[in-house]
């Protein structure tokens, strides 16, 4: 077996909707078999929670529907495209901000954003920012992540096809 497909979630401070997305898609690659050859981990574009535990509604709320819980916030380093397969973005503010940092159009094409994998998504494709709401946004960016995951599930089995 080649190396693992690697895929990143970042959102802002890699606290609420990142940590979650990660946690979530984590089980989705458990339950389809595919711990061994997809790697999945999140950071933030900004540093201001680095080392710090997801915020307490995120775990509250991925507690509450079964999913394992433990992170430790990062930032996403320009160097880390080499080592990403794809780049998901929470929103269009977070992809254009990882589009920046990329180094050549190679790593700018890693990046997409998570609700692009939702065919029910119209329009709008954010994920919105709970952090200064209520816990009900944690879970609206519970059922947005949950919505898109299987679609993501099946770009990472087109893309981990031998053919």
């Amino acid at each position: 077996m080649g190396e693992p497909y690697r895929v990143t979630f970042v959102c802002t401070g890699n606290i609420c909707r990142s940590p979650m997305a990660e946690a979530i898609f984590r089980r989705y690659v458990e339950d389809a078999g595919l711990t061994g050859s997809v790697e999945v981990d999140s950071s933030g574009t900004e540093g201001w929670h680095r080392g710090k535990a997801a915020d307490e509604r995120t775990d509250a709320i991925l507690r509450r529907h079964g999913y394992d819980v433990g992170h430790a916030a990062r930032r996403f380093e320009a160097r880390w495209f080499a080592t990403y397969d794809l780049v998901v973005a929470l929103d269009a503010g977070h992809a254009r901000a990882l589009r920046r940092l990329a180094p050549d159009e190679a790593a700018r094409d890693k990046v997409r954003l998570l609700r692009e994998f939702d065919p029910d998504a119209a329009g709008d494709l954010d994920v919105p920012d709970p952090y200064y709401g209520q816990i009900d946004g944690f879970e609206e960016v519970r059922e947005l992540i949950e919505a898109a995951s299987p679609g993501l599930l099946d770009e990472l089995r087109r893309a981990l096809d031998p053919r």
